[in-house]
């Protein structure tokens, strides 16, 4: 198993200690470093300052927003970023969610998995420095009847494969993206449920393409707070914030990804009364009707030889690699989890 950090968005209050933090997991041997992008910070930017200050360590993006980009544009990032890193990018996309989608981008969120696969499509044409033409549902390139022609990519990725990864959670997405893609961004995987909820969905999209799951990266972002096993309780509740925020608030009452994930992990009413309180402005009392299980089983908590056991866990329901999230209010506390979680990998045997 390999691992990676996660720094989030930029501008979340903690930028000043990003940099050191990617800095330290690439003296560590983590293997990548991930940034996202909502309606904020974007991604593509904060990796090429976490490339040009590291190493070793790959950057990605978890995610690129598809409705924040043509395709072509997507190809150039990506060629670019490659180029700049010598070899280091591996490119992450996403749908986002209707409310970014319309509200962010004046894009409409429909069809996300038929304007997913033409993307993946035009994205992997335009990197192949062909002439770039299609004829889709969604894109057609170049336009009919004007004076567009066939381009190609002037910028040449440092590798002929740029890594593809999807972010996926619902079951027909999660097909779409074995079929197409080289690895699955998973968050709130809980290892008990993943073949139910995740591994049987991933396989099958495999199989359609005519491959088996050897080689493709399943690859979940974890939060990860340190601590002594009699306090898991305590270090569970600082992620009962963000915890509520994507079940009971990332989407409509109708369309929340994250909260059908839960449903389908055993905690429905737990997850109809989280949203219900969030979408009411209760944010407080949608954190304490989150329980106990749900976030200890979606985030790694306590020893050292806890989260080893967890990583274990983990790599037994199908993981391949395993983003770490460090808790911590300051820059000494998130390098002491981000050491944490190597060591842990060390003791479990993965390594």
């Amino acid at each position: 198993m390999q691992l990676g950090i996660n720094l989030g968005y930029w501008g979340a209050g903690m930028d000043a200690d990003n940099l050191a933090v990617a800095q330290e997991a690439d003296r560590l041997g983590y293997a990548v470093c991930w940034a996202a992008e909502a309606y904020g910070s974007d991604a593509a930017t904060v990796l090429s300052w976490v490339a040009a200050q590291t190493e070793r360590i790959d950057v990605g993006s978890a995610i690129f927003q598809i409705p924040a980009r043509q395709p072509a544009m997507t190809a150039m990032t990506a060629a670019t970023l490659d180029s700049l890193s010598h070899g280091r990018f591996r490119l992450g996309l996403g749908v986002s969610g209707p409310q970014v989608s319309e509200g962010w981008y004046g894009v409409k969120f429909d069809k996300p998995l038929a304007r997913t696969r033409e993307y993946v499509e035009i994205v992997r044409k335009a990197m192949t420095r062909e002439r770039l033409s299609y004829d889709g549902a969604h894109w057609t390139l170049p336009l009919p009847g004007g004076p567009g022609k066939p381009l190609k990519l002037t910028v040449h990725p440092e590798r002929e494969h740029i890594p593809l990864y999807i972010a996926a959670i619902g079951p027909k997405n999660l097909e779409q993206t074995g079929e197409i893609a080289d690895g699955a961004l998973l968050i709130f995987p809980s290892a008990a449920h993943l073949e139910e909820t995740t591994i049987k969905y991933l396989r099958a999209g495999r199989e359609k393409a005519g491959k088996t799951l050897e080689g493709f990266d399943v690859h979940p972002t974890l939060p990860l707070a340190l601590g002594e096993d009699k306090d898991v309780a305590t270090l569970a509740d600082t992620f009962r914030p963000y915890t509520a925020l994507y079940v009971g608030g990332m989407g409509s009452a109708k369309q929340n990804f994250y909260n059908q994930l839960a449903q389908r992990m055993g905690f429905e009413a737990a997850a109809a009364e989280v949203q219900e309180k969030y979408l009411a402005g209760d944010k407080q009392g949608a954190a304490a009707a989150i329980p106990h299980d749900l976030i200890d089983q979606t985030t790694l908590l306590g020893s050292v030889d806890r989260i080893a056991d967890r990583m274990q866990e983990y790599a037994a329901a199908g993981v391949t690699s395993l983003s770490l999230a460090p808790a911590g209010f300051t820059l000494d506390e998130r390098i002491a989890a981000l050491r944490a979680g190597a060591e842990a990998l060390e003791r479990s045997g993965l390594a």
